[in-house]
């Protein structure tokens, strides 16, 4: 090895701390690079794959009732590949233990054929005999939820009639890898279920003989989506079409979407911020090394060694500083894919999902990494090749203290020696300590972003299910009813107080913009479920206008007084103009309100409601429950405490669980920081405080005069942090919120007080190993000529 080599590995052992720590930087960078890829390209993958081998529908019509023959009308729609007409219905399910009955969806299969469109995917048992009515294929995470299996019976209640059914098969399906009830935003396993059934004995079962009440269709390559689906609409209109619509705007595949971008865009925004900060504190590590051995760079310089090789030298420190960090962030970043992919598989209930990393991502990983480090080196590098052996080995000139004047006075007769020492030292390499100012303010502001969204998830729950949702109990009916089931529910022991509502679905317009959602009709001076404004006040429902969601106001680009086109998708299915009177502030999902009575009036159907919301009496829940339970008007009944259990599994899995992941980084980024702007304190400075402790300094005195730069350093940085915590919590609330849930970014002092908790034990925890190496330092070695 040639001179230079050999100290480059002295070089590195020496710095071993710093550069750990600054590797452990850049591998964050590059894991989050690495995992946030690989999780989209695993994801897009399988759900291609699986969408493409079980023959997943484009296009989805559903319809009142219409006859079979209509199945070869639409297949003749040019741009059709395939058709299949099915029928399908909502159900009641009753599980043993349960006083309320579980919703759950009836899915036709052909009888003597497989499916043309929306396969299943068998996982265990058989499949149907279509001689056999009684037999059904149960989807495989409601069966799992309840300990169900192939061989047990199930009783279920379908239009009015209640069946028994014996379990043949457990089954998956693309069209339901997220779970919802009807209107309902949560997924949850065990309240919700599918039943796959013969097309004959569903057929039988909700009076559909020789027809069908949704189509599905699959398109050709070059395919006018837009048109075909306004063909279909043109058909199925006298069969009470209810508006047909695409894939993208199905309820599973909508959100599988939503993730993949929001895992996209966090792929492509967050590494950066952890691989600038690297490149910053590798600029520092590199720039003050180059500071201090500037005598050995003017003495290989007059031994012969030329500029480019000495400024290799360098740069080769970098390389491998970057080069360790990004392998390190390649193997963590495929181990943390492997971990998360097995909560995306439960939680999106694939049959199968491999993590797998594509080559290019490696790549990346690595020449990111390299190049954001080398941009802090090269600029240091400069120095290095305009040094001249002369101006190298001669000192730099020391610093003049002697202007102070009056200022000097005062500092002297206020602060003892060590206390001025640390005050000069600040003030003698302002720029440098701006640096470090700057540093451990980016860490405490990683850590009030992430313990700020922290927060935010929690306050969404708070918010929705104890602000907004009020109730205990919510019904929903089959159908939009006479208001009188109103004072059939009041009349029920235990029921304190009911709230009628009604759920429309609609399309929504504002010129090019377009959202496929529900209007909520809301009883004035509404107690059990409100709409609130930022203030969390109820908003009252107006009859001049519509109320929306600020999340839905920003898909559709609308504001108060503004008008939009809702094209209602049942019943005799008007289009209507209504202005915006006003924006909500809700966390889950994106509703809009209108008041009750005025929304029936421009549907022309009074006094209907379509569900309503309950305050019950805990102690007779059971009697309520069972009445509930055999009302044949009711289509489902929800608790709103079940509803809060799943939503905090929710984000607690799938993207919510990557806050954890990020919180994590974001300490590991803070103490990084931190130690390394102790341990180029202590490497620039480790002569001096080897001369302190010689003329007669103990070593706590010495160590004040090190570590009471750290301590004042990180004072600063604090207020600095925490205003950048502030905006960078907007953007990554931003990030983490989806269709289902908005997270907010809120101002609260006991998240900035734990973030400045924290970067004060990275600063304790720093300042500790850094003392507990000048303790065991040589003042000898220390003292003699650095070569």
């Amino acid at each position: 090895m040639s001179p230079l080599d050999l100290k480059l590995l002295r070089d590195l052992w020496r710095i071993k701390g710093q550069a750990v720590a600054i590797g452990l930087v850049l591998a964050v960078g590059v894991l989050m690079l690495v995992m946030m890829t690989g999780l989209v390209a695993s994801l897009d993958e399988t759900r291609r794959a699986y969408y493409e081998r079980h023959r997943f529908a484009e296009v989805f019509a559903p319809v009142t009732r219409a006859p079979e023959q209509l199945v070869d009308d639409l297949g003749a729609i040019p741009g059709v590949a395939s058709v299949e007409g099915r029928v399908t219905g909502h159900t009641l399910v009753d599980i043993e233990g349960r006083d309320l009955p579980v919703q759950a969806r009836a899915v036709s299969l052909p009888d003597y054929r497989e499916p043309r469109l929306n396969d299943v995917y068998l996982t265990d048992g058989r499949k149907l005999d279509s001689r056999r009515e009684d037999e059904i294929l149960l989807l495989r995470s409601f069966a799992l939820a309840h300990s169900l299996q192939p061989g047990d019976t199930l009783s279920a209640t379908m239009n009015g009639a209640r069946r028994s059914f014996r379990i043949v098969g457990l089954a998956q399906s693309p069209e339901f890898l997220y779970t919802t009830a009807p209107g309902e935003l949560v997924p949850d396993d065990s309240r919700f279920g599918v039943i796959w059934m013969s097309r004959t004995a569903l057929e039988a079962a909700y009076d559909m003989d020789g027809a069908f009440n949704e189509a599905l269709l699959s398109l050709g390559r070059d395919a006018d989506k837009a048109a075909i689906i306004n063909a279909v609409d043109r058909i199925l209109e006298p069969y009470g079409g209810l508006g047909a619509y695409g894939r993208e705007d199905q309820t599973s595949n909508r959100f599988i979407s939503e993730e993949i971008l929001g895992l996209r865009a966090s792929s492509t925004g967050v590494p950066p911020v952890f691989l600038a900060v690297a490149a910053f504190l590798l600029y520092i590590v590199v720039s003050r090394m180059v500071e201090a051995e500037r005598n050995q760079i003017g003495l290989l310089k007059a031994f012969g060694y030329t500029d480019l090789e000495v400024g290799s030298h360098y740069f080769k420190l970098i390389l491998a500083i970057s080069l360790g960090g990004a392998l390190a962030g390649c193997l963590m970043g495929v181990a943390s894919g492997r971990a998360m992919t097995g909560l995306y598989v439960e939680y999106y209930k694939f049959p199968f999902l491999v993590f797998r990393v594509n080559p290019s991502s490696f790549v990346m990983g690595f020449a990111v990494s390299v190049l954001t480090a080398s941009v802090g080196g090269l600029v240091v590098l400069r120095r290095v090749f305009v040094l001249t052996p002369a101006t190298a080995m001669r000192p730099p000139v020391p610093p003049d203290y002697s202007r102070t004047r009056r200022i000097g006075r005062v500092l002297n007769s206020v602060l003892d020696q060590p206390s001025r020492m640390v005050l000069r030292r600040v003030t003698r390499h302002a720029g440098r300590m701006a640096g470090a100012i700057l540093g451990i303010a980016a860490g405490m502001a990683l850590s009030v972003s992430m313990i700020s969204i922290m927060s935010g998830f929690g306050h969404t729950v708070d918010l929705s299910f104890s602000v907004v949702d009020r109730s205990d109990v919510t019904v929903t009916f089959n159908e939009a009813m006479s208001n009188k089931v109103v004072l059939e529910l009041r009349r029920i022991p235990g029921v304190i107080e009911v709230e009628p509502v009604r759920n429309v679905s609609v399309v929504m317009r504002n010129g090019v913009k377009t959202h496929r959602g529900a209007v909520n009709g809301l009883v004035p001076s509404a107690r059990l479920y409100r709409a609130l404004d930022s203030d969390s006040s109820t908003i009252e429902m107006r009859k001049d206008g519509m109320i929306l969601a600020q999340s839905l106001a920003d898909i559709l680009d609308v504001h108060p007084g503004e008008l939009l086109t809702v094209e209602v998708r049942e019943g005799r299915r008007p289009t209507l103009t209504v202005p915006v009177a006003g924006v909500a502030q809700t966390l889950l999902g994106s509703p809009a309100y209108m008041d009750l009575e005025m929304l029936n009036h421009v549907l022309r159907e009074p006094n209907r409601v379509s569900g309503a919301y309950l305050r019950i009496d805990a102690v007779r829940n059971s009697e309520i429950y069972r009445k509930l339970k055999n009302m044949p008007s009711v289509a489902g009944v929800s608790l709103k405490e079940d509803g809060r259990a799943a939503f905090q599994r929710i984000i607690d899995s799938g993207a919510g669980a990557i806050r954890y992941v990020m919180a994590l980084i974001a300490a590991v980024i803070t103490f990084g920081i931190v130690y390394n702007a102790a341990s180029i304190a202590y490497a620039e400075r480790i002569r001096d405080l080897a001369s302190l402790r010689v003329i007669g300094f103990t070593k706590g005195e010495t160590a004040f005069v090190l570590l009471g730069e750290l301590a004042l350093v990180t004072f600063l940085a604090l207020p600095i942090g925490a205003m950048m915590g502030y905006w960078l919590t907007f953007v990554v609330a931003k990030g983490f919120s989806t269709d289902l849930y908005q997270i907010p970014a809120t101002f609260d002092p006991k998240c900035y007080g734990e973030a400045a908790m924290s970067v004060v034990a990275a600063a304790i925890v720093s300042g500790w190993l850094v003392k507990r190496d000048m303790d065991r330092a040589d003042l000898i070695s220390a003292l003699k000529t650095r070569e």
